[in-house]
């Protein structure tokens, strides 16, 4: 589970609530509600296929989950398999816990001898469809994200509509343009509490995903070329911050 993305989540709602403790009740309006979160719904639905839509929700846990490898261990592990493959051969790999399917699928690519041509497209393909997945996802929740505020202000300017073709009951003004600001107050919690915030940890959670598939590419390949595990270290140190390659060197 992703702290940040939890502790974000909830400060902010709980500092709107603190804002309107006072008076929530009248924060608190069906119609406007089923505006902004059905319509946008709605709209974005319209802008994309069904598939893509229930992909986005399925790729939405990757927001709240932090389950990507440190690469740091990665690279650990590499070494580790390349110092094993380097003294026993590629078939002792075989049988070897690896937890990251990606790193499993390459070892295993390895210890069936495949051609590293083959095993660098495959891998390489692999990680380009789960870019374009997750790309999908977080423009989902963006364009969710650019759509919600508009439904608002058609919530807005409908309540308005309304209130102006009943001013004949002057008390009932003040009532009604405040249900009509609400849409406007909907649409953009939607938008800046939730759905750009998944947006953007979608898109940082896939240029982390990637980087770490391509680093274990690189290690793979280099495994495969039988070369040295104390050159493969330094070089998929490249890979990582200069803080984080003091651990490989301490390592």
């Amino acid at each position: 589970m992703d702290i940040a993305t939890i502790v974000g989540l909830v400060g902010a709602f709980g500092l709107i609530f603190m804002a309107i403790s006072e008076n929530a009740a009248a924060f608190v309006d069906t119609a406007s509600l089923l505006i902004v979160v059905a319509g946008s719904i709605a709209v974005v639905m319209a802008r994309s296929s069904l598939g893509e839509f229930l992909g986005a929700v399925g790729v939405m846990g990757k927001a709240f989950s932090r389950k990507i490898d440190d690469p740091v261990d990665l690279i650990t592990q590499i070494v580790e398999l390349a110092n094993i493959a380097r003294k026993d051969g590629m078939i002792a790999l075989e049988g070897q816990e690896i937890g990251n399917p990606f790193m499993a699928k390459a070892v295993s690519m390895l210890v069936d001898g495949t051609d590293g041509d083959i095993i660098k497209s495959s891998l390489n393909r692999d990680n380009d469809m789960m870019k374009v997945r997750h790309e999908m996802g977080a423009n989902i929740f963006r364009a969710w994200g650019e759509i919600a505020p508009a439904m608002g202000m058609v919530g807005t300017l409908a309540g308005l509509v309304i209130m102006l073709g009943n001013m004949s009951d002057p008390k009932a003004i003040g009532p009604a343009m405040a249900v009509a600001l609400l849409t406007t107050m909907y649409g953009a919690i939607l938008a800046n509490v939730i759905c750009l915030p998944i947006a953007q940890k979608l898109e940082n959670a896939s240029v982390l995903e990637a980087n770490n598939n391509e680093l274990i590419i690189e290690g793979v390949l280099f495994m495969q070329e039988g070369g040295n595990p104390r050159v493969l270290g330094d070089m998929l140190a490249s890979f990582i911050s200069p803080k984080s390659r003091e651990k490989i060197a301490a390592a």
